[in-house]
């Protein structure tokens, strides 16, 4: 097939290129700007565009698919033109639909979790040898690209509750079409495209509506929102699976879990968060053939996704993490899992607000209590990424009275971030990074290990 990217540049969108590469199909793309890792791995494989920007007269009958990204906006000049040629044009879910038609579809959503609940499944899969094909969004160890399509009978995606593309208001996890589909909680998110909790939960309501007759739904038993989704869907045609947490300990500075009869099954991830997206993850594996304990074996050396709770620098000194928590209910889930682990080290927690909910004033109040579990605790966020985003702006005394905490540093500018945290001491103390962004291009890698450093 000839495919063509608009929008080639998205962190979903540059691995399905790259896979369809992979595959031998003629890949083309566009993007008005393209940054890094996709920036390298485009031009690695000879896909990355030869001038930025957006080209009409790249679209001709030739091709067989367009391939249209969130980047892009409705009047783009390579979409008119791929419309006035009457070109398939997909969204990227639709697309790998229409290429999974006869696989089994797992996928993993809820406002927190799914990335690593996917991850952690992966991670499994292969090691136990199962056959698959994935969209998750993060780089998981083991695992060249994000994305994969292939003979393989099942297709493993993290699906979220974005639309799906400029021209379909559909979320993501809807479009896919799951056979098998897991809910991990329900938190109010994305406030600038879902406007009120009821909006945002509706989405929720579509994606188990979407599953395929005879499928099943796993869901997190404790949460209030998805009981109240699942009562109202009492007598649908999906198999209802509720979960809760795996049970664990900690031991020496590492979680472990019991199960009855088994030898205890020491795991490198922690926080129960982490043991709900396990749980949730291990349905998945008990799905293709894998028993529990097996699944937990497998999952003894896995260390994470990209960005969740990725030890950045460690020592008897101090330790620092980063992670990709940016919505309340992820920030407050890993800082409380930080606490739980480590109960005997002062913690420091630092978020930086960055999404168009966490910059939006009304949004702000959700923040309460949410760095509570830190001792210390700062927020960081950009003025100019706030006009980037078209947003009002926000003030300091706006954040601190957000957040309710008692210790509470607000800072607008990276560098005198920086310098607060240098001139904190560490030792026997913890630092926890949290952003879905990257400190206004802060080394946070760097700072780690300075900080670190007796």
């Amino acid at each position: 097939m000839r495919i063509h990217f608009i929008a080639i540049g998205g962190a979903a969108m540059h691995n399905l290129a790259l896979a369809l590469h992979q595959n031998g199909h003629q890949v083309s793309g566009s993007d008005d700007e393209i940054y890094n890792p996709a920036r390298d791995r485009l031009a690695a494989a000879g896909l990355l565009p030869e001038a930025f920007g957006w080209h009409p007269e790249k679209i001709t009958p030739v091709l067989d698919a367009i391939v249209l990204g969130m980047h892009a906006r409705p009047d783009n000049p390579e979409l008119l033109r791929a419309q006035a040629l009457n070109l398939p044009v997909f969204s990227y879910p639709a697309f790998m639909v229409e290429q999974a038609r006869e696989k089994k579809r797992y996928v993993v959503a809820g406002s927190h979790g799914k990335t690593t609940t996917t991850a952690m499944a992966m991670h499994c899969l292969r090691k136990a040898g199962y056959d698959f094909d994935y969209l998750v969004g993060a780089q998981v160890q083991g695992f060249d690209t994000m994305v994969r399509l292939s003979e393989a009978p099942a297709l493993l995606v993290e699906g979220d509750e974005y639309f799906a593309s400029p021209l379909d208001h559909t979320p993501k996890m809807v479009r896919f079409k799951p056979h098998f589909a897991v809910i991990t909680g329900i938190a109010w998110d994305h406030i600038n495209v879902f406007p009120s909790f009821r909006d945002y939960v509706a989405q929720f309501d579509r994606l188990v509506e979407a599953i395929e007759p005879g499928g099943s739904l796993a869901w997190y038993a404790d949460d209030p929102e998805l009981q109240q989704l699942v009562a109202r869907h009492t007598g649908g045609h999906w198999h209802s699976l509720a979960f809760s947490p795996f049970p664990a300990r900690v031991e020496q500075g590492r979680t472990c879990v019991d199960l009855p009869g088994k030898e205890p099954a020491p795991l490198q991830i922690f926080g129960r968060h982490n043991l709900l997206n396990a749980k949730a993850a291990s349905l998945i594996c008990r799905d293709f053939g894998m028993d529990e304990y097996e699944f937990l074996q497998h999952l003894s050396d896995f260390q994470g996704a990209a960005k969740r709770l990725q030890l950045l620098a460690g020592s008897e000194h101090c330790q620092i993490w980063l992670d990709f928590a940016h919505a309340p209910s992820k920030v407050a889930a890993t800082v409380s899992a930080v606490q739980q682990q480590y109960p005997d080290r002062p913690l420091t927690a630092c978020l930086e607000l960055h999404t168009f909910s966490s910059l939006n004033r009304d949004f702000l109040p959700q923040y309460a209590g949410s760095l509570d579990g830190a001792d210390r605790a700062a927020v960081f966020y950009s003025p100019h990424t706030i006009e980037m985003k078209k947003l009002p702006a926000i003030s300091v005394d706006e954040v601190r009275s957000a957040f309710k905490h008692p210790r509470l540093e607000v800072f607008t500018q990276k560098t005198a971030l920086a310098e607060w945290l240098e001139r904190q001491r560490w030792a026997a103390r913890n630092l926890l990074l949290m952003s879905s962004g990257t400190f206004d291009g802060l080394d946070s890698h760097a700072l780690a290990k300075r900080l670190c450093t007796p």
